[in-house]
């Protein structure tokens, strides 16, 4: 109980930020997809514009804005629900139904778009392990079951795992952000120096030669190389609940250095990727603390999920009856129309899934009618 009051107790320092709100953790998720579709559409309709396409491209950070704001969002719900009995048990409840439903929907469709065929992906094509496993939120685990069901599922993977180690991370650290770091520097370089070597190994030796780029591409988006983002995002949440302290800048720089040295000394090639996560992580930061909104970005925001489980299949549809050479225009437009039918698609699935699942959750999760009716109407919604 002295945990939880900690954890529900923000301190009144100066350069504390109030995180009751969502408005810009909306517009950070509207944000991130935008990126998102942003190389996904560049890679279906090229411009043939180096600068243009690079810009596109870059995109791909949006999914780990994604989980920057996955974590300060669970944070910001667990410390809003500290009196509620069984907490656990109801963050499982909430995060399972909104997550599942949509995804499993998804599953079919890509099966039947995509084929089950060889790919990239999944280089002797898809069969009922990968299934199994991309159902029950495992395929991040197997190489060959990464994005081979679900385009893009490598996250929801992470995402999925993330939610299930949270409630016991941040009811054993609380609001020490200390910790958090500190696991995420130990878990970067057991990573790096230990897991990623031998994993790498034993794949590339069990999908034989060939397949070495695939294997190191599946490790690179495994769980643990993901986690530190995770851990990071619990960190500046608290950071910008209590304050930024000169004690936070100096394990970052740590961070950094511990990361480099590492890097050299195995080839592991994760600390760039480590460094754009911590400006990631910085832009995130000054977002919330300056409060910056955007209401077309937060409504993006707002069906995010959504967007990027049914972007995919938008653009292949475009792709089939594009009327446009590529190029500037094409590139431009072709991004235009798979945002606006990626959104209508979402709110679609809002009226049609979301919102009743969402409805189950609360049902499950109130302890009484009265109780219910009391909780904001924004809370479900939070999460993305």
């Amino acid at each position: 109980m002295q945990g939880q009051a900690r954890l529900a107790a923000g301190r009144t320092d100066q350069g504390a930020t109030p995180l009751s709100r969502s408005h810009t953790l909306d517009f950070l998720r509207g944000l991130a997809i935008a990126g998102v579709m942003a190389i996904h559409v560049s890679q279906s309709f090229p411009s043939n514009i180096h600068a243009v396409d690079f810009t596109f491209v870059c995109g791909w950070v949006g999914v780990n804005v994604f989980y920057f704001v996955s974590a300060m969002t669970m944070c910001l719900m667990w410390t809003q629900r500290t009196s509620e009995t069984n907490p656990t048990r109801k963050f499982y409840i909430r995060r399972f139904l909104r997550i599942a439903p949509l995804f499993w929907l998804a599953i079919p469709l890509y099966l039947v778009i995509n084929g089950t065929g060889p790919s990239t992906n999944a280089p002797d094509g898809i069969g009922p392990l990968q299934v199994i496993l991309t159902a029950t939120f495992l395929h991040g685990f197997w190489p060959d079951s990464v994005n081979s069901v679900v385009p893009g599922d490598w996250s929801i993977a992470a995402e999925m795992t993330f939610y299930l180690v949270f409630p016991f991370v941040i009811t054993a650290f609380g609001s020490r952000r200390h910790l958090y770091l500190a696991l995420a520097i130990v878990l970067h370089l057991v990573n790096v120096c230990l897991f990623k070597p031998w994993a790498f190994a034993l794949f590339s030796a069990y999908f034989g030669p060939g397949h070495e780029a695939f294997v190191w591409n599946a490790l690179h988006m495994s769980f643990l190389n993901q986690l530190p983002i995770f851990l990071v995002g619990c960190a500046l949440f608290f950071a910008l609940r209590d304050g930024f302290a000169k004690s936070d800048a100096a394990i970052f720089l740590g961070f950094i250095a511990l990361s480099f040295v590492a890097d050299r000394a195995t080839g592991s090639h994760e600390f760039n990727y480590l460094v754009i996560n911590l400006v990631l992580g910085a832009l995130v930061f000054w977002c919330i603390r300056f409060a910056i909104s955007w209401r077309p970005l937060e409504a993006l925001g707002r069906s995010s999920y959504s967007m990027y489980l049914s972007h995919f299949a938008v653009i292949f549809g475009l792709r089939q009856v594009w009327p446009l050479a590529d190029g500037l225009i094409s590139l431009l437009l072709a991004y235009v129309v798979t945002a606006a039918l990626s959104y209508l698609v979402a709110r679609a699935t809002w009226q049609l899934i979301e919102r009743r699942t969402q409805d189950l959750a609360h049902r499950m999760t109130s302890s009484a009618t009265k109780a219910a009716r009391a909780e904001p109407v924004t809370a479900a919604r939070v999460g993305a």
